[in-house]
């Protein structure tokens, strides 16, 4: 099979690659800059922008199936392009590019909660791309997974910007809840997607194994180092108030649409991973991917210790 991956060489992309590489498809990975890249020597690369329509349309041609992973992270404050422009400009034209070249099938990478009346740019972003893709004329899949943790990934080390060990705050407490994934996890599933027709016309929404909170996420963060971090709770109509003052602030890694987000849970409703014929409780956690032993009362405290030597 060929497979287009558009965005192949970000945090999810080069796992993805790796995975159709190793299950023996033709891949071809578009990104801005594809050259910079670790992927494997038989993967071919094309340079594109997806809000140009015109640099990306020709690696559209002959292709069996795309798969477009193209995003701006939700958690920092986005410089340049904006939600709009890169998730709901650039999936318009991957799928007209998809529509122009006869591609039958399209995995398009979406996020829990997308709606395009959602509370944050992101949300909306992503909810405006998903009318535009079930609009299509193509069979496409919907991916919808929890935040993503592994090697690359943006979730812990945003954890860690955020706060700080020994004595942190967190709005509200770090009560907002989330259900990680791990790439290794994500991206066969990804591929399954690709592989398999039973999701056709679908939207499958993903979660790891657990439930943390934010200030779960903190104490695994700073347990990985041998540290111990206590959580004192922000008020969050005050911390609204000030990371709403910090918007314009490029060096302040959260904003208004960062605090909105904190304001619902990012977990499943039901594990869709089921139908991918894995058990939720076989995924990795996060705190086995962190290299700690976790004790039983850790999803509901957080509290852990390192593993043993």
């Amino acid at each position: 099979m060929r497979v287009l991956i558009v965005g192949g060489t970000g945090f999810v992309g080069t796992a993805l690659t790796k995975e159709f590489n190793a299950r023996a498809h033709d891949v071809t990975v578009l990104a801005r800059s594809p050259d910079e890249a670790d992927l494997p020597a038989s993967v071919e690369t094309v340079s594109g922008d997806v809000t140009d329509y015109d640099s990306i349309e020709g690696a559209f041609a002959d292709q069996d199936a795309v798969v477009n992973l193209v995003a701006l992270s939700p958690l920092f404050q986005p410089s340049g392009a904006s939600h709009e422009e890169i998730h709901l400009g650039g999936t318009e034209n991957v799928v007209r590019a998809c529509e122009e070249h006869g591609v039958p099938k399209l995995v398009q990478m979406s996020a829990l909660g997308a709606d395009p009346d959602g509370s944050t740019a992101y949300i909306r972003a992503k909810g405006k791309a998903e009318e535009v893709v079930r609009d299509s004329s193509l069979d496409w899949v919907l991916v919808r997974p929890s935040v993503v943790f592994g090697d690359g990934g943006e979730f812990v080390s945003f954890t860690k910007v955020l706060t700080t060990p020994y004595v942190t705050g967190l709005p509200g407490g770090g009560k907002t809840r989330f259900q990680p994934i791990w790439v290794g996890d994500l991206a066969p599933i990804l591929a399954d997607c690709v592989e398999d027709d039973a999701h056709i016309g679908q939207a499958v929404e993903l979660g790891g194994p657990e439930v943390l909170t934010l200030a779960d996420v903190t104490k695994l963060a700073y347990h990985a180092e041998g540290k111990s971090v206590a959580i004192l709770p922000i008020p969050m109509p005050l911390a609204g108030i000030g990371l709403t003052l910090a918007d314009p602030l490029p060096f302040i890694p959260m904003g208004g649409d960062q605090y909105r987000s904190l304001k619902f849970d990012n977990t499943v409703a039901e594990n869709d991973v089921q139908s991918f014929d894995r058990d939720p409780t076989d995924l990795r956690t996060l705190a086995d991917y962190l290299d700690i032993e976790e004790h039983s009362e850790a999803n509901a405290t957080g509290e852990t210790t390192p593993k043993a030597a």
